[in-house]
């Protein structure tokens, strides 16, 4: 078991990487076009793991599909296992959705350069897969130990469903956050941007140059003042610090709504992870629509409530539905989504006209 979860890590690790490293060497702005590319890649990958999951379970693979699952009792053969992967899946997905809508106020708060957001997005995901794997390996024991813990997520996502429909969810100044007052309390903050740097030092290079060019001529006061070799902070920092706080409050919600379907850790894990890994370029496509999602709201809260309800009364659900119960909870949810959206784009206030990139 150790090795798969090795195997699947370094996997990860690889991806990103080379999405890095080779195919992002350079800094650029993505074309929506690309970005449509990137993201069906990414979304191709996750749902062919579904595959791997199938037989790796039904072959009961380095101790996979040995043991019963904590929120059922069932031991996952390759199909229920299959269908409790894409559920996860496409429930995180969904509310990543949310998540990039966040992420795209961030980037306008603090003005970030969208030469420079694939960079942020990069490290704000990667620290993403490391805060859930620690969340997914304490909640799924907490579920394995304490079954009752179920109710209270069930609880929980249900109240969060009913803020998402009735409430303001206006979002806060960023510089409110506590991470970020923290920031700027033990680390000055350059006045401007450099090139894609999080971190320079007084009296380097890199704290005098910048690859964008309407800001490489203007001094930067908080740089001319600090002694030389002084750390620095980069606005770009701080954007990323926003982005991982924001992307933490989000998992408090995903987490659970994955645990009502499987407390399996490595199927949560990796639904979790594959969703979440094509967010970068899910973010490019969607950063320009955000106002023609008004329904995505109402879905998401919509979803999360039925998942909440699913925790409460698994048993009754599971014998009035029949043995297939995961399977037309994975049909809903998606019918849910696809109704959002498509209601969304009939009652598109801006249809026919051009809207602007946040």
């Amino acid at each position: 078991m150790v090795w798969l979860w090795a195997g699947f890590i370094a996997f990860v690790l690889l991806l990103l990487t080379l999405d890095l490293t080779v195919f992002h060497r350079k800094a650029h702005v993505d074309s929506v076009k690309e970005a449509l590319a990137w993201s069906a890649m990414w979304i191709a990958l996750g749902l062919s793991f579904s595959a791997f999951v199938y037989f790796a379970y039904e072959g009961q693979w380095l101790g996979l599909g040995v043991t019963p699952d904590p929120v059922d009792g069932v031991v996952n053969n390759g199909w229920m296992a299959m269908q409790k992967y894409l559920t996860g899946y496409v429930v995180e997905e969904s509310l990543s959705m949310d998540n990039i809508f966040v992420i795209a106020m961030m980037f306008g708060f603090f003005a970030v350069p969208p030469l420079y957001r694939h960079r942020v997005l990069f490290w704000g995901i990667l620290g993403a897969v490391v805060m859930r794997g620690v969340m997914i390996t304490v909640g799924a024991r907490l579920v394995a130990e304490f079954h009752w813990v179920l109710y209270l997520f069930g609880a929980f996502l249900i109240v969060t469903a009913f803020r998402m429909l009735f409430l303001e969810t206006g979002h806060k100044d960023p510089n409110q956050n506590a991470l970020v007052r923290l920031a700027r309390r033990w680390f000055p903050i350059t006045a401007r941007y450099h090139g894609e740097h999080f971190i320079v030092r007084a009296g380097t290079r890199a704290s005098h140059e910048s690859k964008q060019p309407d800001v490489a001529a203007q001094p930067d006061e908080v740089v001319d003042r600090a002694r030389p070799g002084t750390v620095l902070l980069t606005p770009l920092a701080l954007a990323l610090v926003v982005i991982e706080s924001t992307d933490l409050i989000f998992a408090v919600d995903s987490i659970p709504a994955i645990l009502a379907i499987t407390a399996d850790p490595f199927l949560v894990f990796t639904s979790n992870v594959c969703a979440i890994l094509g967010l970068r370029s899910l973010y490019f496509v969607l950063a320009g629509m955000i106002d023609k999602f008004r329904y995505l709201k109402v879905s998401l809260a919509v979803v999360l409530m039925m998942v909440g309800v699913k925790m409460l009364i698994p048993q009754w659900l599971k014998a009035a539905v029949g043995e297939h119960f995961n399977f037309y909870l994975l049909a809903l949810i998606l019918l849910i989504l696809a109704t959002g959206i498509i209601a969304s784009l009939i009652t598109d206030p801006y249809k026919g006209h051009h809207v602007r990139e946040q």
